[in-house]
Order: C-alpha cells, then sequence, then structure tokens
C-alpha cells in the first residue's frame, strides 16, 4: 500500500482552479497537512482549467489522466465557476471527475446551479485561516483519500 501511494504514476492529479493568491495559498497548506503524494495543479482563472482538463495549450503534453479531484472556485476571470462545471459534466470523458465548488458565495442560486449542473460537494470557504485550512484538510482526505474513484476506463466499459 505505502509503496502504491509513493507510485507518482498512479496517483492521479488534484486539480485547484482559484484565482485569489491567498485562498490558493490557504488551499495549498490544508492539503500539505495531509501529506498527500499527488500533485496539486494550480489554474488562475476557468479558461485554464479547461486547458488542464483537454491537454492544449501549455498542457498540451501533460498525461491524459483525469484528476482524483477538483476543487473549483466560482467566480473567476475569463471562464466562471458554474461555466466550467457544465463544460466538464457535460463531456463524456470529463464527467465523472468528482467537483467540489470551493467558493465564497454563499448565496442559494449559487449553490442550487452548482448541484443542478452535477456538482459533487459545495463548500463554502470559511473567513478564518485555522477554519479555511481545516475545511480545506477534510476536503482533500475525503476526495483523495476516503473517496474511491471510478476507473480510468469508466466510459470505454460501458
Amino acid at each position: 500500500m505505502k509503496e502504491e501511494l509513493n507510485n507518482m504514476e498512479e496517483l492521479r492529479s488534484i486539480l485547484l482552479a482559484e484565482d485569489n493568491p491567498n485562498d490558493v495559498e490557504l488551499t495549498l497548506s490544508g492539503l500539505a497537512q495531509l501529506h498527500l503524494a499527488n500533485e496539486v495543479v494550480v489554474v488562475r482563472d476557468g479558461a485554464e482549467a479547461l486547458d488542464y482538463l483537454y491537454s492544449r495549450g501549455k498542457y498540451a503534453s501533460r498525461n491524459d489522466d483525469n484528476p482524483a479531484v477538483i476543487l473549483l472556485d466560482l467566480k473567476m476571470p475569463k471562464v466562471d465557476g458554474l461555466q466550467v462545471l457544465h463544460e466538464i459534466k457535460s463531456n463524456e470523458k470529463l464527467k465523472s471527475i468528482p467537483v467540489v465548488m470551493l467558493t465564497s458565495s454563499a448565496q442559494e442560486s449559487d449553490l442550487v446551479k452548482s448541484y443542478q449542473l452535477g456538482v459533487n460537494a459545495y463548500v463554502v470557504k470559511p473567513v478564518s485561516y485555522r477554519e479555511f485550512v481545516n475545511a480545506v484538510r477534510q476536503v482533500g482526505a475525503f476526495w483523495a483519500v476516503v473517496n474511491e474513484p471510478p476507473p480510468e476506463n469508466i466510459h470505454r466499459a460501458s
């Protein structure tokens, strides 16, 4: 088991789509406390998130494995989180990726729209440093460690 955890080729990345540098730092801090071996890829807007997922632009040479989980901010430049979520859940290759909306928006309309589009979890970013880092630790522990992801070839088997 430990050998498997240390094999970076078998571990899928965690995609963090977040435009706020402070929230990126807090999220990375929370994930670091879990001592995960997963690579965390940080993208700063929705367009860059889609480039990563579709292996295009500066991500054209990345392996085509889907991330283990996507931590997605709602309010981002270029393409907002809801548009990214819609694109992910509308795409046969991407729709099985767990998506956690990690946002400062507690608006019911954002929550409802996110779930209508197929988000797997909706987490409102706590204001305090300690609560924020703790929330990210819990999210990361569940989605990167506890949750059993679908196999990569799920769409070929059906």
